[in-house]
């Protein structure tokens, strides 16, 4: 592992509220760097994506809903105290964080990310993975998923969801630290464990 990728760790922070638009990870980014600008300094943090079910709304978040921020372990403290018990105005809806929890990152074989960003063709784009992965000197294969886009007309990122597996247990740390592509802030090339692959297509 590469000494400039800091140890990571992923902070759970109980999450209160019913819906978001489907465009919430501008916002939430904005409203999260208003009360702890430290996250705007760190190029490796980066906010996993929320977990609910679409709707024409948006996001309806479920009652069991967290936001997950990963990174560096020295900003933990730091970063839990800024955010802890504080609401959030994302785009005219509101959402409080409540108590956080430390979750460890540990290496397995088989990762994925929701969106990774890169080309707009999906074979352009195994093959701009591939070259990121020959930088990082990492092996594994991949599985290219959907074509995802977040956004609207004034913004906008477009990706795809990205399983890679065969991984050695270094190569999954690596890749869990410092992700892929750009825009992690906005959710985009963060991987976390994938235990079951369906709906995939190998390349």
């Amino acid at each position: 592992m590469t000494e400039q990728i800091p140890q990571m760790i992923d902070i759970l922070f109980d999450l209160e509220g019913v819906s978001l638009p489907s465009t919430y990870p501008f916002a939430l980014w904005e409203a999260l760097i208003e009360l702890a600008p430290e996250l705007a300094e760190e190029n490796s943090i980066g906010i996993l994506p929320l977990r609910g079910t679409g709707n024409k709304e948006g996001l309806l978040l479920s009652k069991r809903a967290k936001m997950v921020i990963r990174l560096p372990t020295a900003l933990t403290d730091k970063i839990v105290a800024r955010l802890t018990g504080h609401d959030l105005d994302i785009a005219g809806r509101r959402i409080r964080l409540g108590a956080a929890k430390a979750r460890p990152i540990y290496p397995f074989p088989t990762i994925h990310a929701e969106l990774v960003t890169g080309a707009n063709d999906e074979v352009l784009f195994v093959q701009q993975i591939n070259e990121q992965l020959g930088e990082m000197g990492i092996r594994g294969k991949l599985i290219c998923g959907r074509h995802h886009n977040i956004g609207d007309e004034s913004q906008s990122i477009q990706g795809y969801s990205l399983v890679i597996h065969d991984l050695k247990a270094e190569a999954s740390l690596q890749l869990q630290f410092a992700g892929l592509g750009t825009d992690r802030r906005f959710g985009c090339g963060i991987f976390v464990p994938s235990k079951v692959i369906s709906g995939l297509s190998e390349d």
